[in-house]
């Protein structure tokens, strides 16, 4: 069932972000491919929401929007032009060890070096998180097992199929049992099973108690598991609240395309 606004809005923050900017340079190579003369490109532009703890937030919108940057300033990869954004109370300037001791953090940039096997890898980023010994096995042995890892463990990475690589980025982003969980286009490229075990997963942290901000450009991936949606275009946020709030009672897809057509045209 759908929470109301009221129940919603009670919650206590857990990512807050307040006027992010960020531009990038372009090169030659880029500018000709965007067809654009300019030298940098806005990412970001005056960029704020709340993601409140306990829910799933989604952020919704087209490739280039800008949600892969916005993640990666949570996420404390790059640094925003402007603005601040908060993860669990900390700030992503000021208290950057503590964010990443709060959050996981995947992305479809995140590469597992093809020559160790996922349990080599594992013990490496637990160790990088303090985790060693009997607590770091323990944790292996539950991560692999509920993400089916445990046969493959000491298979090459680059021996293993698309989705088992997927889970074992997961595995190893979740090492340390963050509070807050950040996925960049989770389900993207990967086949019908290995997406279910993906949002299984997701709903499952959920229940747990975990804040969950995903970002996605899929509708049904929104509909399925978020309470709440930032739709963002062009670096800007266009809307922003429960899916009942942001949709009007349309489905999905048209609401965004609605949202769309008045942003970009003012119509």
């Amino acid at each position: 069932m759908e929470e109301t606004p009221a129940e919603v809005y009670e919650r206590r923050e857990i990512v807050r972000a307040e006027g992010i900017r960020k531009t990038f340079s372009l090169s030659r190579k880029q500018r000709l491919i965007e067809k654009s003369k300019e030298k940098k490109k806005v990412a970001l532009d005056g960029l704020s929401f709340t993601a409140y703890e306990g829910e799933i937030y989604g952020l919704l919108g087209p490739n280039g929007a800008g949600k892969t940057t916005m993640l990666r300033i949570l996420a404390t990869l790059i640094r925003p032009d402007a603005g601040d954004a908060y993860v669990a109370g900390h700030s992503v300037l000021k208290e950057a060890d503590k964010v990443r001791a709060s959050i996981g953090f995947l992305t479809s940039e995140l590469k597992l070096e093809d020559f160790f096997t996922p349990s080599y890898l594992f013990d490496f980023f637990g160790k990088l998180h303090g985790m060693e010994g009997a607590a770091l096995a323990r944790r292996k042995e539950e991560l692999f097992a509920k993400f089916g890892i445990d046969r493959f463990a000491e298979v090459k990475v680059g021996d293993l199929s698309t989705g088992m690589k997927q889970k074992a980025s997961i595995a190893v982003s979740i090492i340390h049992d963050p509070s807050v969980i950040i996925f960049d286009e989770p389900t993207n490229g990967l086949d019908v099973l290995t997406a279910k075990t993906v949002t299984d997963f997701l709903q499952e942290a959920k229940a747990q108690g975990k804040s969950i901000l995903l970002s996605t450009h899929i509708f049904s991936l929104v509909e399925k598991l978020c309470d709440r949606v930032g739709v963002i275009i062009g670096g800007r946020m266009a809307a922003e609240g429960t899916l009942a709030e942001v949709s009007g009672g349309k489905p999905l897809e048209d609401a965004f395309f609605d949202i769309y057509k008045r942003t970009v045209t003012g119509v």
